[in-house]
């Protein structure tokens, strides 16, 4: 019984979670009230803070969720078997491609996203600590194998990282759209150059 009432209870953040993204992509972050919510799911506002103590809690849930989408994305092109470089290359361009659609595509989610920031919400700062871990990932398989040459993973993987800000950043991305600067391609081709063993001097 235990077991199913856990079941239940997670299923039902699950969707207080999914009713409040659809909320903010319709209607806004800021306009969406727990009692919107609670009104979609024929629910009580007092039975939604039974699942989130606050409507804040809410919102960085749907944040986490979406993140989340982008870390799982990332990590299974982390682990597959092709050659580091290749994965590298895959792994920066679709974390560009998924921060773009899900952030830069929608205004409303874009401004959820942009407060989350601004206001330096947790779930932000572990989510880029888990992409450059997931970047780490393949550096060090690189590393391993002699396709990259970098004497400390972690630092080389915050470089990258970092290096990547105007294609990772949901806000970099939207202010960076119409202004001057690589190409994704050009940053990443940039990026594994810097990583790659150097040749010896002639």
């Amino acid at each position: 019984m235990a077991m199913i009432a856990e079941t239940s209870e997670s299923d039902t953040r699950e969707r207080v979670v999914a009713t409040a993204e659809r909320l903010f992509r319709e209607i806004g972050y800021q306009k969406t009230t727990v009692a919107d919510i609670a009104r979609l799911l024929r629910m009580s506002p007092a039975n939604v803070y039974r699942f989130f103590e606050s409507k804040r809690a809410i919102y960085e849930a749907v944040a986490t969720r979406l993140m989340g989408e982008v870390e799982t994305a990332a990590t299974a092109i982390a682990f597959e078997t092709d050659a580091p470089d290749t994965r590298l290359r895959r792994l920066l361009s679709a974390i560009h491609h998924m921060n773009a659609e899900r952030y830069t595509g929608d205004e409303k989610i874009h401004h959820m996203v942009a407060m989350a920031i601004e206001e330096d919400w947790e779930v932000c700062n572990a989510h880029f600590e888990r992409i450059t871990g997931i970047v780490a990932k393949v550096i060090d398989d690189g590393a391993r194998q002699g396709v990259f040459a970098t004497p400390d993973v972690s630092l080389a993987a915050m470089t990258v990282t970092t290096a990547m800000t105007r294609f990772f950043h949901p806000q970099v991305i939207a202010q960076c759209t119409a202004k001057p600067g690589p190409s994704l391609d050009q940053m990443v081709d940039f990026v594994i150059a810097a990583l790659a063993p150097r040749l010896p001097a002639k």
